[in-house]
């Protein structure tokens, strides 16, 4: 699937913000996020302000070797005062979008990931953002949208991140193996959001594709990828699992990341 542009990507992060502010508007930010367990909701916040604000630190700065974090300009409010709060996640995501956006895609930069580049992190905060403020939205028992276009990229990118964490020996996605078995996902609500996942011995790879797997999920476009991000259950009645379900929980128990 081809990426969307890089002005679209720069875009979605402050549209994405901006639907997060709301989200944790009249929150209560010291309950605990339940997809993740360890945060309270204001810490999750931090913890996408941090996001944006270390990715604009790398851009800015051209960074060619890891920017350790402690080294980013911080400024986080230290108190539970909702509009500080609000408003350094608004500076916080504008700064990175000017610095992305002066930048371009093609530069060169440093990334954790398979791409060095500038396009590679306008594209992972967008994600980053989108997951996280799920995260919020759970919490906050408020309702959650995502385009097509974005909810699908999602999908994409969360599969070349544990390909690319089981090419760099990650011991759970290390596990993702199995000749002969195969997952589809299967969007009911967008044209052509199918993606067949094929296991072997040496790994797994994907593909577009509507074909009898050993397993499918089935839902709406959002809620597939919330599954398969492990934001919703999957015996969740928002989705249908066909076939053998034990293969889906194996890759949802293996497929992590950080």
């Amino acid at each position: 699937m081809s990426r969307l542009t890089h002005d679209r990507y720069c875009d979605e992060i402050i549209a994405r913000t901006d639907a997060l502010r709301a989200t944790i508007r009249g929150a209560d930010l010291g309950a605990t996020v339940p997809t993740c367990p360890d945060w309270t909701l204001r810490e999750l916040v931090l913890h996408v302000g941090r996001a944006h604000r270390w990715v604009g630190e790398i851009v800015r700065t051209r960074a060619t070797e890891v920017v350790p974090p402690e080294q980013v300009p911080d400024s986080a409010p230290g108190s539970d005062d909702p509009a500080a709060l609000d408003a350094w996640l608004v500076d916080g995501a504008a700064g990175t979008v000017e610095a992305l956006r002066a930048a371009g895609p093609e530069l060169k930069v440093w990334s954790w990931g398979w791409e060095g580049s500038t396009g590679f992190w306008a594209r992972r905060m967008v994600h980053e953002t989108i997951v996280h403020h799920a995260d919020a939205a759970l919490t906050a028992s408020t309702g959650y949208e995502v385009a097509p276009e974005f909810a699908a990229d999602t999908i994409e990118e969360w599969l070349e991140i544990v390909a690319f964490v089981r090419s760099v020996g990650d011991k759970r996605a290390a596990g993702l193996t199995g000749a002969g078995r195969s997952i589809h996902l299967h969007a009911t609500d967008a044209p052509d959001a199918e993606w067949l996942i094929e296991f072997g011995e040496d790994g797994f790879a994907w593909r577009r594709a509507h074909e009898k797997a050993t397993v499918a999920l089935r839902g709406p476009l959002t809620d597939v990828m919330l599954v398969f991000n492990r934001r919703l259950a999957p015996d969740s009645d928002r989705v249908e699992v066909l076939g053998d379900a034990e293969l889906l929980d194996f890759w949802l128990e293996r497929a992590v990341f950080g």
